[in-house]
């Protein structure tokens, strides 16, 4: 007896064939060993052989080699492959088979088929069975496919809502960033105050739409005027809220007084009694004397002034120890005068200025600063405060800007 006729009586195709049958068929048909992930026929294809598994496992591939390629069937040993191609009028291929593995396959002609059918015309029961039950299969993977695509179609389109609400959620809040970038713009100083013998120069860049940085120009009569600069703790739309808070204290407290320290002592009680976020703001409040040339001031924990004269010599202004409002009940304040040199200059700045940061980490720095307020010291205000804010851009490069950038400076023309 052939060894292989107890594994074809297990192919639910020939389960009705006799021993003899059987044994002719063993000791007949062709068997052929072919590599892993070699086609063995292509959808579309007319055939002529039907296939079954000794070893090894087949692939049953629906658009192979395309991007629409779906594996519908899996074939291992005692299961076929091709044999609709025999019963079909036009013996067209319906999918492509490829070997998932190397396989072991015996190969039967059309001719072999049909001399089958010839003597056992029963088999073809076995047949009709054997499609039924293959047909049965491919319409419930294919319901289970279509099933599974109309999830994967309410869920993209759920996904796609989702990603739409996000996206005009996102432009709404834009568009409202936009209109707050406006109104914190709005309320700086429209214009640069006139006093006898000074000009004045101011820019201000946020980190975001808005930031927390802030300068006032308020005047107090027609030979003084208070100057301010202060720089919220934190960033974006918080920061930008206390700021406008802060500033308006700060003019409503300049009205009442023209000390810089009352005015800042009064400016931090108020705050201490609306600061629930917990933040706090540096700030340098000054009253500049057009007769004298002195500007007074207090310093609440804010980066020092920066003087320089005429010839570009730096002078040190003189500190103490000063503490940001919104904190203590009783802050310590810097309260200093200091002198604006003829044709000299007065700077005044935010930390975001000194803690630009290049590609490379380093920051602007102090020193910068001053080096490059000593080269401009004889440009009018509001040009040396453009060209300083185009140095410190200009160190950035390509860097991000982390904080608002601020500067203020007076130029005296006596």
């Amino acid at each position: 007896m052939n060894e292989h006729v107890p594994f074809l009586a297990q192919v639910p195709l020939f389960t009705s064939l006799p021993r003899s049958e059987l044994e002719y068929l063993a000791a007949t048909l062709r068997i052929l060993d072919i590599p892993p992930r070699t086609p063995i026929f292509h959808e579309g294809e007319h055939g002529g052989h039907l296939y079954i598994v000794l070893d090894g496992q087949l692939e049953v591939v629906k658009a192979l080699g395309t991007l629409d390629e779906r594996l519908i069937g899996v074939r291992g040993p005692g299961e076929f492959v091709g044999e609709a191609s025999l019963v079909n009028p036009d013996g067209q291929r319906t999918a492509s088979v490829r070997t998932r593995a190397a396989s072991r396959l015996w190969e039967m002609t059309r001719a072999d088929f049909n001399a089958l059918l010839n003597r056992q015309p029963m088999m073809a029961y076995e047949m009709v069975r054997v499609l039924s039950q293959r047909l049965n299969a491919s319409h419930t993977n294919a319901l289970r496919d279509l099933q599974e695509k109309n999830h994967q179609l309410t869920q993209a389109y759920e996904e796609l809502k989702a990603a739409q609400a996000q996206i005009i959620e996102k432009e709404k809040l834009e568009r409202e960033l936009q209109v707050a970038h406006e109104i914190q713009m709005s309320i700086l100083p429209r214009t640069l105050p006139h006093l006898p013998g000074f000009d004045f120069g101011a820019r201000m860049v946020p980190a975001r739409s808005v930031g927390g940085d802030f300068y006032d120009f308020i005047p107090l009569d027609s030979q003084a005027v208070e100057i301010v600069v202060g720089d919220v703790t934190d960033k974006g739309v918080p920061a930008a809220i206390f700021m406008a808070q802060t500033r308006a204290l700060l003019r409503a407290e300049a009205i009442r007084t023209r000390s810089p320290r009352d005015v800042l002592q009064r400016v931090n009680h108020h705050l201490l009694e609306m600061n629930q976020q917990g933040l706090f703001v540096t700030v340098l409040c000054g009253v500049l004397d057009a007769a004298t040339g002195k500007f007074a001031y207090a310093r609440a924990g804010h980066e020092l002034p920066l003087i320089c004269a005429a010839d570009g010599t730096l002078i040190p202004a003189a500190h103490g120890d000063g503490q940001p409002l919104g904190v203590l009940d009783d802050p310590v304040l810097d309260e200093q005068v200091v002198s604006v040199p003829p044709h000299g200059a007065l700077l005044l700045y935010t930390d975001g200025v000194t803690e630009s940061r290049d590609e490379q980490r380093a920051t602007f720095g102090e020193a910068r600063l001053a080096a490059a307020l000593r080269v401009r010291v004889g440009a009018a205000a509001q040009s040396l405060c453009d060209q300083l804010l185009e140095a410190v851009i200009a160190h950035q490069g390509t860097n991000p800007q982390y904080d608002d950038l601020t500067l203020v400076a007076v130029h005296s023309g006596k």
